[in-house]
C-alpha cells in the first residue's frame, strides 16, 4: 500500500511492446505533431498579419489555434519521449502539469468553440446588431473570460485531483495523465470532492451544449428563409466548419469517457485518446481552411511571401 506522499512518479502506458512499433509510434507522433504546429502556427501568423481579418470570427480562430497548439504541446512530446527511449515513466510534478494544462486547453476550447457559436447566431440572426455585440472590446472580453475561467477550473481539479490518497499503485492506463485514470489508483471515497467538482463543470458543459444547439436551431431557421440558393449555401458554409469541429470535440471527448466498461480495452483506450488529444489539433486548422476562400487567400499569399523571401 502506498499514498500520495510516497510516489515520485507515475507509469503511462506503453505505445507498444516491440522496439520497432516504438519507433513507428515516435515517428507518428512526430508526423502528427509537425503538422499541427505548422498548419495551426500559420493560422495564427496569418490572422496576426492579415489586417482584413481583424474580424471576430478569425479573433476566436486564432484563439482556438493556441488551445490546439497548447494541447498537442501537453501530451505528445513525453509520449515521444518514452517512445524513443524505452521508458514509462513521468514525475509526479510531470503528471500533474499534464492534467492541468490539458484540463485548461479544453476547458478553454470548449469556451471557444461555445462562443464562436454566438458569433454565428448573431452574424446571420442579428447582423444590424454585429457591430455592437461583438465590438473588439466585448471580444476581448469573452475571449479573456474563456481563458480565465479555464484556468481557475484546471487549478481547481488538479488540486483536488492531486490530493487524493492513492492506494493502488502508480500505473496509469494512458499515454498521458488523465483525471478519470488517477481516480483507478486512489482510496475509495477519498475522491468524492473531486467528483462533485466535475459534476459542476458537466453541468456547465451541457449549459453550453444547449446553447449551442439552441443558436443552431435559430440560425437554420433564419438560412431557410433566404430566398436565393447562394445565399443560403453562404450561410451554411460559414457555419459548417464550426459545427465539424464541435462535432469531432464532444464526440470523442463523450465517447472516451462514456462508453460502457463492457467495450473497454486498452487498445481502444489507447485509439480514442490519440483521437480526442491528438488528431483534432491537427485537423481543426484543416478544417477551417478549407471552407474559408478568404482564409485560404490570405494563407496562400504569407506562404508565397515566404518562400520568394527564401
Amino acid at each position: 500500500m502506498s499514498n500520495s506522499s510516497s510516489i515520485s512518479h507515475f507509469l503511462l502506458l506503453a505505445l507498444a511492446d516491440t522496439r520497432q512499433l516504438q519507433l513507428l509510434h515516435f515517428c507518428l507522433f512526430l508526423g502528427i505533431s509537425l503538422a499541427a504546429l505548422l498548419a495551426n502556427g500559420l493560422i495564427i501568423s496569418t490572422v496576426a498579419c492579415g489586417h482584413h481579418l481583424h474580424t471576430p470570427m478569425f479573433f476566436f480562430l486564432l484563439n482556438l489555434a493556441l488551445t490546439d497548439l497548447g494541447c498537442i504541446c501537453t501530451t505528445v512530446p513525453k509520449a515521444m519521449h518514452n517512445s524513443l527511449w524505452d521508458t514509462r515513466n513521468i514525475s509526479y510534478s510531470g503528471c500533474a502539469a499534464q492534467v492541468f494544462f490539458l484540463v485548461f486547453f479544453l476547458g478553454t476550447q470548449y469556451s471557444l468553440l461555445t462562443i464562436m457559436c454566438y458569433d454565428r447566431y448573431v452574424s446571420i440572426c442579428k447582423p444590424l446588431h454585429y457591430g455592437t455585440l461583438l465590438g473588439s472590446r466585448a471580444c476581448a472580453h469573452m475571449a479573456a473570460a474563456a481563458w480565465a475561467s479555464a484556468f481557475l477550473n484546471a487549478l481547481l481539479h488538479t488540486v483536488n485531483t492531486f490530493s487524493l490518497s492513492l492506494c493502488h499503485g502508480n500505473a496509469l492506463g494512458l499515454f498521458f495523465c488523465e483525471i478519470p485514470h488517477i481516480f483507478k489508483i486512489s482510496c475509495s471515497k477519498s475522491y468524492l470532492r473531486e467528483l462533485r467538482l466535475i459534476a459542476v463543470s458537466a453541468c456547465l458543459g451541457v449549459i453550453c451544449f444547449v446553447f449551442m444547439v439552441f443558436s443552431y436551431i435559430q440560425i437554420f431557421r433564419v438560412v431557410l428563409r433566404i430566398p436565393s440558393e447562394q445565399g443560403r449555401h453562404k450561410a451554411f458554409s460559414t457555419c459548417l466548419p464550426h459545427l465539424i469541429v464541435v462535432s469531432l470535440f464532444l464526440s470523442t471527448i463523450m465517447f472516451a469517457h462514456l462508453k460502457p466498461p463492457s467495450i473497454s480495452s486498452t487498445s481502444l483506450d489507447l485509439a480514442v485518446s490519440v483521437l480526442y488529444s491528438v488528431v483534432p489539433p491537427a485537423l481543426n486548422p484543416l478544417i477551417y481552411s478549407l471552407r474559408n476562400q478568404e482564409l485560404k487567400a490570405v494563407v496562400w499569399t504569407v506562404m508565397t511571401g515566404c518562400f520568394q523571401e527564401h
